[in-house]
């Protein structure tokens, strides 16, 4: 019978095992998925997995793809560090598109090297402003951070959708939901692609987050705040204060995201400028195990899969969830395969009650037993 036996202290060499142990085992799980769909499953594996890395072009979509997630996802690490749950960073994201976008349309048609640095401001000015709504009523009230920035999502992507139907419609778009094109745009990373310097801002921020939790008193204390709430007050940390940073900090990553989203590949304000890049990266961080280096290839991973999952889906008619269904799987095998962390595996063999004397010794409450003559 195999059983889980808890460890004396969490296994350090099972928590970086476990994410390469979740990709094996959703590797695995989609072979069988794509054998239950009568579809050949190692040609769909490489159009997932291979084929997008064979181009220039394929390789350029990785990154477009790639920046969101992983700016995202280095806010969300930092605050999941310190124990703050902030779900809504899709909210954020599309928070920050309009708020940088309305900065962009509010100067129409005029242009200058000053826009971008002031779209990006308002950009990440915007996200952290949104993220500010549960910090506030996190350390005011005490109210759950999940619940209430998850349900922030929601009234961000209403808004957004009412003011482009709206105030920022396109007067010259034929009636259509959509904001003017933006006069400037992000520049181009490679030449004849939709990639953009936006991927290296994300570069820069992994660089940042990782000085910020590694080699500063500041992460220290997010930290200590995550894993240890009683020693930080007692260490006179400021709990209030570490919540607000984690929540703006992530916050402000997003709304730079939905900015950089709006600016480069989409060039306007439409209302499905929120695509799921916020629940992404939820998966994202968890998957780079809340460290910076971590978090920038398991976002390159996701958009790889996201990128394969659409050729997939056109060259062997898969279903539209096909990309849905591997993040799922990914992050269901990655939750399981945590479990070994705390715990580890015991095999231990059956004995029948006759060679058990301990199992004939033990009879039900209320029964006699017959007791061994001397």
């Amino acid at each position: 019978m195999l059983r889980l036996e808890p460890r004396r202290e969490p296994s350090r060499i099972m928590f970086y095992v476990t994410p390469f142990l979740a990709i094996g085992l959703t590797l695995v799980a989609g072979i069988v998925l794509f054998a239950a769909l009568d579809k050949p499953p190692l040609p769909a594996m490489r159009l997932i997995f291979i084929e997008p890395l064979t181009s220039l072009r394929g390789v350029a979509e990785l990154l477009v793809k790639g920046t969101p997630l992983i700016l995202i996802a280095i806010g969300l690490a930092i605050s999941f560090r310190g124990g703050v749950w902030n779900i809504g960073a899709e909210g954020q994201f599309a928070i920050g598109a309009l708020a940088g976008g309305t900065v962009a349309l509010a100067f129409y048609p005029t242009t200058g090297w000053w826009l971008l640095p002031l779209m990006s401001l308002a950009g990440m000015a915007g996200g952290a402003a949104w993220a500010a709504i549960p910090a506030l009523l996190r350390t005011r009230f005490n109210a759950n951070e999940i619940l209430v920035s998850l349900m922030l999502v929601y009234v961000a992507v209403l808004l957004l959708s009412s003011l482009v139907h709206g105030a920022l419609r396109d007067p010259d778009g034929l009636n259509f939901p959509e904001s003017r094109l933006f006069q400037t745009s992000l520049p181009i990373l490679i030449e004849g692609t939709r990639a953009h310097v936006g991927f290296l801002v994300g570069l820069v921020a992994v660089l940042l987050s990782w000085i910020l939790l590694e080699r500063h008193v500041l992460g220290f204390k997010i930290k200590v705040l995550g894993q240890a709430p009683r020693a930080a007050r007692y260490g006179g940390f400021s709990e209030k204060g570490l919540i607000w940073f984690c929540f703006l900090v992530s916050g402000g990553c997003a709304g730079l995201a939905g900015l950089f989203e709006a600016a480069g590949p989409v060039g306007q304000l439409v209302p499905a400028l929120p695509s799921g890049y916020g629940f992404t990266a939820i998966v994202v961080a968890f998957l780079g195990r809340l460290n910076p280096l971590g978090v920038l290839l398991a976002g390159l991973l996701l958009a790889l899969t996201s990128i394969g999952g659409e050729t997939a889906q056109i060259a062997m008619s898969l279903p539209s969830a096909t990309t849905a269904v591997f993040q799922g799987m990914l992050l269901f095998f990655l939750l399981a395969a945590d479990v070994l962390v705390n715990y580890r595996p015991r095999w231990i063999a059956q004995r029948s009650a006759a060679a058990d004397p301990l199992a004939r010794s033990e009879a039900p409450v209320g029964t006699m037993q017959r007791l061994p003559i001397p």
